[in-house]
């Protein structure tokens, strides 16, 4: 390949998407191109590399042996390109431009009002785009460079993700009224080991959490699950018709329980089990100082919250550490 015909970014982009999805018109769709363009873009890429990289069928596109080897490659470059702009924005100005926030769905309900007021006020340039997915979606979305900065459980325990700690929430009880635990204060954790409890689905970090509470309190044999929901909305009125009890972070209480007078709430003895949450980030990424500062405007913002929002010092000596004894571990990647 000479110096004068080389590959265009719209190219490997292209491949990229083709690669990803090894379907035109779902790779067209995923750049906001069209069909006959993706394809176009693809077999110049093909002339100028001088190899054939897909295998086109009526049905499906395959990659061939060559694809497969470029296809790496060609993420990497993209990643690379997309470091430089984000590197060149950073250097223009701090909170301009677009920031893709991923929110876990046990958090989003309750401190995006909180965040979007303060970007609103705070940093009125910068172009917030939330997505709401699970854990491990984030994460993947992180590392490949498709979100700048993540809102979630943790600890992590990913290399390459540097978190930088926001609060510790605690946990309360949600019982029907009449329950034995409904308005009881200082209820032990023990007292876990015989309810009927309620959980989300499989991959929803609340559910792990709520087995590790289980777990601490000595139940034995685990939680059996007879009923579970997508969302903590369906959980809490699962609640009220009488099917169970479940764990609630005291964030979600206000918003999840305060219509319902069915629905009353249990508090644990201290110290309550809780988790931490926190923003976390690419290690290397050029807007470290800018999410760090985030971070810190947030924290103030988090004061009114039932929570215990972290100082600076502290945050910053939280930020490697993986273990406490007031914060539940749950270090498996694949959480949400």
């Amino acid at each position: 390949m000479s110096v004068s015909k080389q590959p265009s970014l719209s190219q490997l982009r292209a491949f990229a998407a083709v690669a990803e999805y090894l379907h035109f018109r779902d790779a067209a769709a995923s750049i906001g191109t069209s069909q006959p363009a993706l394809s176009g873009a693809v077999a110049a890429l093909e002339e100028t590399l001088g190899v054939q990289l897909v295998e086109r069928t009526t049905r499906r596109v395959l990659l061939t042996a060559a694809g497969e080897r470029i296809a790496a490659r060609t993420r990497s470059v993209l990643d690379a390109v997309g470091e430089l702009m984000e590197e060149a924005e950073a250097a223009r100005a701090p909170f301009t431009g677009v920031l893709r926030l991923g929110v876990i769905p046990t958090v989003a309900p309750y401190l995006l009002p909180t965040v979007l007021r303060l970007v609103h006020v705070r940093y009125p340039a910068l172009d917030l785009q939330v997505h709401e997915e699970q854990t491990s979606s984030l994460l993947e979305g992180l590392t490949g460079g498709r979100l700048d900065l993540l809102l979630l459980a943790v600890p992590l325990g990913m290399p390459g993700v540097t978190e930088l700690p926001l609060f510790d929430e605690d946990f309360a009880v949600v019982a029907p009224q009449g329950h034995w635990l409904a308005g009881r204060q200082a209820i032990p954790r023990e007292a876990l080991r015989e309810m009927d409890l309620l959980l989300l689905d499989e991959g929803h970090c609340l559910r792990d959490q709520a087995l590790d509470i289980c777990r601490e309190a000595g139940r034995p044999g685990g939680v059996p699950v007879t009923t579970t929901a997508a969302g903590l909305s369906t959980l809490v009125q699962l609640v009220a018709g009488g099917l169970g009890v479940t764990l609630l972070p005291r964030t979600a209480l206000l918003v999840e329980t305060g219509r319902n007078d069915q629905l009353s709430t249990g508090y644990f003895a201290d110290p309550a089990p809780s988790r931490r949450i926190a923003l976390a980030m690419r290690g290397g990424t050029a807007r470290a100082e800018e999410f760090t500062a985030f971070a810190a405007a947030l924290r103030e913002a988090l004061r009114p919250l039932p929570v215990r929002v972290l100082d600076a010092e502290d945050a910053e000596a939280a930020e490697n550490v993986t273990d406490g004894a007031d914060v539940l571990e749950y270090a498996d990647a694949g959480r949400a």
